[in-house]
């Protein structure tokens, strides 16, 4: 039987490549939430932002320090989940990319809501905020998606996962990426700072702050 769309594996191969060129491959697909023992919605989105942290080179990545008990499933295989809680109350989902080893990782920062909207936002415990923001921004993701530590260390290609990732639906024309500087990263100096490796989708509404 064919898998729909949200079920069918993401090629894991995409993500053992070039950390760069994975992140133009994970932009736009989707980013799937099931349904816990407890029940409830299933959560869909379609990832539009990404950040590119490309090893312990990286003076901007997590990876500068070596393995860490934090970081530890950041030098795992690809397609591995890497969950962090910054501030005390934010979770952060990362993809691990490149060949098992070296420590090289995409954050998710935005998706689009496909499916589950409702159980989005009750996740994120706030009414009145807009669909098309309610995963905007690496902690309201994580938030909306019922991100915790408890995930990191998952294999995000695996349907099983109670997080995972899928393709795009077949036929879905692909669209124009832009990139430009990270986020947040003044502590990291040049020329981590102005490396443009934020890439996001054109035009989304979803986009946590104005596009690259």
């Amino acid at each position: 039987m064919t898998r729909p769309p949200s079920e069918r594996p993401f090629p894991r191969g995409l993500l053992a490549a070039d950390t760069l060129a994975a992140a133009r491959a994970v932009l736009g697909a989707l980013l799937v939430r099931e349904p816990g023992r407890a029940g409830g919605e299933r959560r869909v989105g379609r990832i539009v932002e990404v950040e590119a942290y490309l090893g312990p080179e990286d003076r901007a990545s997590h990876a500068r320090m070596g393995p860490t008990p934090r970081n530890r499933a950041m030098f795992g295989p690809p397609g591995t989940a890497y969950v962090y809680l910054v501030y005390g109350m934010h979770h952060c989902l990362n993809i691990v990319t490149d060949p098992d080893g070296r420590p090289a990782a995409l954050l998710v920062r935005a998706a689009e809501p496909v499916e589950g909207l409702g159980a989005m936002l009750a996740a994120r415990g706030r009414a009145g905020i807009a669909d098309h923001r309610l995963a905007a921004g690496p902690g309201c993701l994580g938030a909306a998606f019922g991100v915790d530590r408890t995930l990191d260390g998952i294999d995000l290609c695996d349907p099983a996962s109670p997080l995972h990732l899928a393709p795009p639906p077949d036929g879905e024309p692909a669209r124009a990426v832009v990139a430009g500087p990270r986020v947040g990263i003044a502590h990291a100096g040049e020329p981590a700072i102005s490396r443009p490796w934020r890439l996001a989708v054109a035009g989304s509404p979803s986009l946590s702050r104005r596009a690259p």
